[in-house]
């Protein structure tokens, strides 16, 4: 009953929020009260800026979304949503100010100065273990709040995870434009990523699917591989994907604790952290842990003491190059 009554509370405060803003959108352009510093990141659905406040000098974040290409709702929806989880101290901050220029939509967040856990990851060697869980357990904690709310991410991945000292002692969930409701249908993929969930390629009626909070546990999953590893695990969880196929065999196998069946790629993990992917990472959805089952693991080590790949590995790892790709912006 709880949940249900947390999941009507978000919804009914969003609403609200909703209805709020549309009706007192401010109109003004964006040289006329900021000075823009540089851009800090560009995707598809808008870009973000490091702008001071003209008068205040105050550096915030802007985040502008093109008119032609973005619906007012949507927009409005990830504004009210980020302002609804900004209590939470390893959320992003919002400053509540929200505008429509002649071309853009925008609203201004705090400033991450150390950027995001991408730009932390170094290609093909990831970072320390320690700061690892120190991210580990702080998005653990961001995303156990979000779905006690009723929500579910669903972009969870490194380029989303703001980080406010490069030890990763203060890190923030961002980017809720794809949050939605549990139970809400998904009807239409638009693509598929390393984070993606494998179920999401599996369903093609007309029907579509509820999305569910363990589609967070399975890209929280993929994104602690890939800080520890600096590549990603797989190219996409589909048919086809030789990565993929070969670690849903083996987690399916029974055989999961036996050195000589885990995949190359998953050899350089403890026992125990292995235990802890095939949660998170479990290929039937009903089986898959919540985010909060890192929080179990904290006290073991992660990875293996002096790991390395066995020389006669370096051929393969040439002809994998182009799916275990070095991580890159998506």
């Amino acid at each position: 009953a709880m949940n249900l009554n947390a999941d009507k509370e978000a919804s009914e405060v969003v609403e609200e929020l909703l209805e709020l803003t549309s009706q007192n959108l401010a109109k003004m352009e964006v040289k006329d009260h900021y000075n823009i510093i540089q851009e800090l990141g560009q995707g598809k659905y808008g870009r973000v800026l490091m702008v001071t406040h003209r008068i205040r000098g105050t550096p915030m974040a802007l985040k502008l979304v093109p008119k032609q290409t973005s619906k007012l709702w949507n927009f409005l929806y990830e504004y009210c949503v980020s302002l609804y989880l900004s209590s939470h101290p390893n959320m992003v901050n919002m400053f509540g100010i929200v505008f429509e220029s002649q071309e853009h939509y925008g609203f201004l967040q705090e400033l991450a100065l150390d950027r995001d856990l991408l730009a932390l990851i170094q290609p093909r060697i990831g970072i320390p273990e320690d700061a690892v869980k120190r991210c580990a357990r702080q998005i653990s904690n961001a995303l156990g709040f979000l779905h006690c709310k009723g929500l579910v991410h669903r972009d969870i991945k490194p380029e989303n995870i703001l980080v406010f000292d490069k030890d990763c002692r203060w890190v923030k969930l961002t980017d809720f434009g794809l949050t939605r409701r549990k139970g809400t249908i998904l009807r239409l993929i638009s693509g598929f990523l390393p984070y993606t969930a494998p179920e999401l390629g599996h369903f093609c009626n007309s029907e579509g699917l509820p999305i569910d909070f363990n589609l967070d546990s399975w890209a929280f999953g993929v994104t602690l591989f890939c800080i520890q590893t600096g590549y990603f695990p797989w190219e996409k969880c589909l048919p086809g994907d030789f990565f993929y196929e070969e670690f849903a065999r083996w987690v399916k196998s029974g055989e999961a604790k036996e050195p000589c069946t885990i995949p190359r790629h998953w050899r350089r993990f403890t026992p125990e952290a292995l235990s802890m992917f095939q949660k998170l990472l479990a290929v039937d959805p009903k089986k898959r842990g919540t985010v909060e089952e890192v929080l179990n693991y904290m006290d073991f080590q992660w990875k293996v003491d002096n790991w390395k790949e066995k020389e006669d590995d370096d051929e393969e790892e040439e002809e994998d190059s182009e799916c275990l790709s070095e991580l890159e912006e998506s």
